[in-house]
């Protein structure tokens, strides 16, 4: 007696792991996390903590080893620094997708990257203080927040989020990548604003490119805070990424 051969079930999608950067916090994903969780796609936002590279990353691999499945690594701003550095100590990511965020090759920094091209005015809008454990830590004056940052999202929404920013030390973005950059060997994928204040999308052109980047997509307009004010382009492009599931979805 014949039978029909069982089919395997398909292989789950990988786990998208959402890591912000400095000036923000986790729920600066949440459009993004919406329009992937309507498409079916598993999505952690991680809490990164803006105290090192090394120290960020050690916490980034803590939260992906535990979810103990494929993950794709999506990174915004200083979270390119803590994914790339994250991802060499990792053997379950996928792919990395990087947003308005910095693409290191081994011995950068965040300062270094910012500053290589003109038209970043980051600098003129930070405020700064001193940490009992040495060192100095860094926010973005909120009444200069929403023109730097999220120059093109609604008013009310920009001076959220000037006030949930989650400020960042000195010493996280003078930190150097330490190991190969893992955009070397896994696919990649780049979006960003050409409006961009915090890192000039020369930059991040450049960057891009040199990763190899599998498509990227330039939102014009767009602010650093892209994901906030674009989360459907965002979303498009980390869907790309995960496979099977790149179904265009508004840019509203």
């Amino acid at each position: 007696m014949s039978s029909t051969p069982e089919t395997a079930p398909a292989a789950p999608h990988p786990t998208v792991v959402l890591v912000h950067g400095a000036f923000a916090e986790s729920s600066s994903w949440s459009g993004v996390i919406e329009i992937l969780q309507e498409r079916g796609v598993d999505v952690v936002a991680v809490a990164n903590p803006l105290r090192s590279v090394p120290a960020d990353a050690a916490y980034l691999i803590d939260v992906v080893r535990g979810l103990d499945r494929p993950v794709v690594l999506v990174g915004h701003s200083y979270g390119g620094m803590v994914i790339t550095e994250a991802a060499a100590a990792l053997d379950r990511v996928t792919a990395l997708v990087y947003v308005a965020a910095f693409v290191p090759m081994t011995g950068e920094t965040a300062l270094e990257l910012s500053g290589r091209y003109s038209g970043s005015t980051l600098g003129h809008t930070l405020l700064s203080y001193p940490l009992a454990e040495g060192g100095v830590e860094f926010r973005i004056d909120p009444a200069k927040f929403p023109g730097q940052f999220a120059g093109d999202a609604p008013a009310a929404v920009a001076a959220v989020l000037a006030r949930t920013q989650r400020p960042v030390t000195e010493a996280a973005l003078a930190g150097a990548l330490s190991v190969a950059p893992a955009w070397e060997t896994l696919p990649t994928w780049s979006i960003y604003g050409d409006a961009d204040r915090n890192i000039p999308a020369e930059a991040q052109d450049f960057m891009a490119e040199r990763a190899g980047s599998r498509e990227t997509t330039v939102v014009a307009g767009g602010s650093h805070a892209i994901a906030v004010s674009h989360p459907g382009a965002v979303a498009t492009t980390v869907l790309a990424a995960v496979g099977g599931h790149a179904t265009p979805v508004s840019t509203s």
